[in-house]
């Protein structure tokens, strides 16, 4: 058992589902940043969490991993290049630390994929830019289309 301490539900918004957003370009933030071992043991990768910051999705959260430290080096190439991108997005070129590279706007392209394991349709962040000074905010496709169905 876990002692709730009077949790009443009545003055709190049940969660809602989490489909995954649709397909398009996303103002965002970077609120967290994490070096996570990976599955096989034989690496490292950094995991980076960003919200939306405006629009109909504003708030939700999507996760990128980049494999930094991975003995293949095809993998950390790409994620090397992913992290370039992001720092050009944020303005910080050479960072020391990832925390350097929170709470600064920038816009993200977001996919819709298939999970091979399991069929489930999740978010993949594709893309990082630079939002512009004065840049109106991101259109996400306006389509009667699921999201599962884009590419």
């Amino acid at each position: 058992m876990a002692n709730l301490n009077g949790f009443d539900a009545n003055n709190v918004d049940p969660a809602s589902d989490f489909e995954p957003i649709p397909a398009g370009k996303y103002l965002v933030t970077i609120t967290n940043t994490e070096m996570k071992p990976t599955r096989s043991g034989t690496g490292h990768y950094l995991e980076l969490t960003f919200q939306v910051l405006d629009g109909q999705y504003k708030g939700r959260l999507l996760w990128s991993r980049l494999n930094l430290d991975n003995p293949n080096a095809q993998a950390v190439q790409i994620a090397q290049g992913e992290l370039s991108a992001i720092c050009r997005a944020v303005g910080v070129m050479r960072p020391k630390d990832s925390i350097e590279m929170h709470n600064l706007p920038l816009l993200v392209t977001v996919k819709c994929k298939k999970r091979q394991d399991n069929g489930d349709i999740v978010n993949e962040v594709r893309g990082y830019s630079k939002k512009e000074a004065g840049e109106a905010a991101p259109q996400q496709e306006d389509s009667s289309t699921p999201p599962w169905s884009r590419q």
